[in-house]
């Protein structure tokens, strides 16, 4: 580690006091004095706010993320799972049918687990262990204007609170304000150039209604999750996420054509419909506890910001303000945590004020963007209308590969290992093509897919009675 010693520590501001926000506090806090700049007042537990709409909808924490948050913020988990969420093992207490429409036999060999809370919960747990760190603090009420600096060094935002506008200074600015980022335009009026997007649209629809858990299922009662299939338009797919609260989180989903709704009489028949019927048959005697929320704000959006030919000194983008995806697939928080931890690690061998610094970090977080981004793509692209710009020769290769992976996986305890390890962004995509995998697949023994989902007796009438 190089002597980083000064008579005066580095500053950084980071944008936004999302999950991404907070590791990237979490991560830098060792190496600057770090200022988040929130612009909603934050709440003090496991409340709703403005800025994570998406917070009604189902959230997990694939392994992947597990591992990183607890590398950035030890403890956070434990505490998580204290307070009511749950270290959920993949595939034992899953219920789970693919894309490709096979369901995943129960093996309970694997090590992967992943954190299943409310999002508000979450968010509640990071925030007080991350605002408890000694070098973080947090600006509430605060709106950011714009950026200070030229092409070659950003050196602060200007801000407003209140009626009140000022300048804020930094050795370091990290952009974590999630899909909505102005960065783009920010630095287009620096005179930078703009930056290459890509949006790949399935056209996806979120509806999500909370429900009693019934008597019997609390704390132990299996993830219900039946994937839509691109190759059948539209898509249509649900999810029962046992939370805290003895709550089921219940989220239905559905591409261009085959939306659902927020009617609350279309719910349950609307589950009863997915290809197969297990979450309404759940649902139909289960006591509702919330409206129906929804949401469309589901695309596929990435920002190259890597590959600009110019970057200036003392700025960052993270989190899903560098890319944002389809909820369906979990990516998101996980994502975030391994975009903070990669900036962590490499502020351990880099001085954050050096020249090129910024390039570097900004170069390290899209490594983590990448491996979600092409499982999430792979797929969607498949849909009708979902992108103007056809999927590149790698994606419509990994979206076969993986699709017989997934048929290789669920009857096979060595080529599950393999496919969750690169589900979860615990490993690269080249895990796919390793012996445990392609053995299996090229010579078997292949055992029968499942006809039916696999939970047992005991599990549905503990959920129906």
């Amino acid at each position: 580690m190089p002597d980083i010693a000064t008579r005066q520590r580095p500053t950084a501001l980071v944008i936004g006091a999302s999950a991404a926000g907070l590791f990237a506090a979490a991560a830098l806090a060792d190496h600057a004095d770090v200022t988040i700049v929130e612009r909603d007042t934050l709440p003090n537990g496991p409340e709703p706010r403005r800025g994570v709409p998406q917070a009604r909808h189902a959230h997990l924490v694939w392994s992947g993320g597990v591992i990183a948050f607890n590398d950035l913020v030890p403890g956070v988990v434990d505490d998580a799972v204290a307070k009511g969420g749950r270290l959920v093992h993949i595939m034992g207490e899953m219920v789970s049918r693919a894309p490709n429409e096979v369901w995943f036999r129960r093996f309970t060999s694997g090590h992967h687990r992943n954190l299943v809370s409310s999002r508000d919960l979450l968010d509640s747990v990071l925030r007080s262990h991350v605002l408890a760190l000694k070098h973080v603090t947090v600006r509430q009420d605060t709106t950011v204007l714009g950026l200070e600096g030229d092409t070659g060094r950003i050196t602060g935002v200007r801000i407003r609170t209140g009626d009140d506008e000022l300048t804020l200074t930094a050795d370091l600015l990290v952009d974590a304000s999630g899909r909505g980022s102005h960065a783009p335009r920010w630095l287009t009026d620096l005179g930078l150039p703009e930056v290459t997007e890509r949006e790949v649209n399935a056209g996806v629809a979120y509806a999500t209604r909370i429900y009693r858990a019934p008597d019997g299922t609390a704390g132990s009662f299996p993830l219900i999750n039946v994937q839509a299939n691109p190759a059948k338009a539209p898509g249509q797919g649900g999810i029962i996420l046992p939370v805290e609260g003895d709550r089921w989180m219940v989220t239905l989903s559905g591409t261009r054509g085959g939306e659902p709704t927020a009617d609350p009489e279309a719910f349950v028949p609307f589950a009863l419909g997915l290809g197969d019927p297990i979450i309404g048959e759940l649902l139909k005697d289960a006591e509702p506890l919330s409206d129906v929320a929804t949401t469309r704000s589901t695309a596929n959006r990435r920002r190259y910001y890597e590959k600009m030919s110019t970057w200036p000194d003392g700025f960052v983008v993270l989190g899903d303000a560098i890319a944002g995806y389809n909820p369906v697939y979990g990516h998101g928080l996980t994502v975030a945590a391994q975009c903070a931890l990669a900036v962590r690690d490499l502020l351990r061998k880099q001085l954050l004020t050096a020249p090129g610094t910024a390039r570097t970090l900004q170069r390290a977080a899209a490594r983590p963007v990448a491996a979600a981004w092409d499982l999430a793509v792979g797929q969607d692209a498949l849909y009708p209308g979902a992108t103007d710009t056809p999927p590149k020769a790698v994606e419509r290769f990994l979206a076969r590969f993986v699709d017989r992976a997934v048929e290789t996986g669920a009857s096979n305890p060595r080529a599950m290992a393999a496919l969750l390890d690169v589900m979860s962004l615990e490993k690269p995509a080249t895990r796919l093509f390793s012996p445990d995998m392609l053995h299996p697949m090229l010579f078997g023994p292949r055992k029968q897919p499942l006809v039916g989902p696999p939970i047992t007796d005991e599990e549905r009438q503990a959920a129906t009675a």
